[in-house]
């Protein structure tokens, strides 16, 4: 048995995915909705088309989740501690997995590091990498990085969630694996702006090369493996992420870029990522020109032509 917590979009999409290999059980927290899903096999409100596997079951209360089983926590970043301080205790001693990429602004701590902070005691690992979840529940072939600190639970939770379509790799680099999926989300912002101002795929590829190398900066300094910004769960994040318009911190960017205004009910995972990376940037004097600029985009203190002047006005160096 899989337990996902958290029917988002994401969420329903690994539910379907992994309920084709055996039993699931995905948690809504709206009772409502959960009754709506389970009666019509679908999740209309989050992710309409991708129908229910007979093994997929949807229910209204966390405590329903058997003894023992991981939990997949599919819930916004920056939702993640209010989520665990309301059920801790169902999900305390068994292996949580979380979904989420982001740090959290408060306190600048990736998932990993904020579950364990809350859950001492309980295995902890994440899921992420280059992927949309209606192309997980659709049955279409994504590779994730799964990302666990013991070699053992990792091992074990990636037979689990590997189906047909979805392969999973492993590593124990939990560091790398959530700076890739949180600090992509920010570049992708950037990228999404400069295409809402129309300056064309040129300038598109130079901003995520460069906002690689931040990405890949700041990871270091905080001491994340390279070999991991370069894999799944950085680089494959990024490019995915930087050129689809499934992605809301894409669409996010472009409303900016556009000068446009975007629906505030939409998570956008990369503004709040952008402010924590920004400020652990600065206390470790790692440089962030990208990242900065998308904070003064957000906040209203830098149009567009002028962060990208201050951009293109940068001391000429080596690459």
């Amino acid at each position: 048995m899989i337990c996902i917590a958290g029917a988002g979009a994401f969420g329903t999409g690994l539910a379907i995915a992994l309920a084709g290999k055996g039993p699931v059980m995905l948690w809504a927290r709206d009772a409502q909705h959960a009754k709506q899903m389970q009666h019509s096999r679908e999740n209309a409100a989050r992710l309409p088309g991708p129908v229910f596997p007979p093994q997929l079951q949807v229910v209204a209360d966390i405590s329903a989740f058997p003894a023992g089983a991981p939990v997949l926590l599919a819930v916004p970043m920056q939702q993640l501690r209010a989520m665990l301080g309301h059920y801790g205790a169902v999900l305390a001693g068994r292996p949580l997995v979380a979904c989420c990429k982001g740090i959290e602004l408060n306190t600048g701590l990736g998932p990993v590091a904020l579950v364990t902070s809350l859950l001492p005691a309980t295995p902890v690992a994440l899921l992420t990498g280059p992927s949309f979840a209606a192309d997980i529940a659709h049955g279409l072939p994504t590779a994730l990085t799964l990302a666990c600190a013991d070699p053992q639970v990792g091992q074990v939770l990636q037979q689990a969630l590997t189906t047909p379509t979805l392969r999973i790799y492993r590593t124990t680099d939990t560091i790398g694996a959530e700076l890739g999926g949180a600090l992509k989300n920010v570049i992708a912002i950037a990228a999404g702006a400069v295409m809402g101002a129309g300056l064309g795929d040129s300038a598109r590829a130079a901003l995520m090369t460069r906002g690689y190398a931040e990405m890949a900066r700041l990871a270091g300094a905080l001491g994340a493996a390279p070999e991991t910004l370069a894999g799944l769960s950085g680089f494959g994040d990024l490019v995915l992420t930087c050129t689809s318009t499934q992605s809301r911190n894409y669409r996010f960017g472009m409303a900016l870029g556009r000068g446009d205004a975007f629906d505030p009910a939409v998570t956008v995972e990369g503004a709040a990522t952008a402010r924590a990376a920004v400020a652990r940037a600065a206390a470790l004097g790692v440089e962030l020109p990208i990242t900065t600029a998308v904070v003064g985009m957000i906040d209203g203190q830098l149009s567009l032509r002028q962060a990208m002047e201050s951009l293109l006005s940068r001391p000429l160096k080596k690459e």
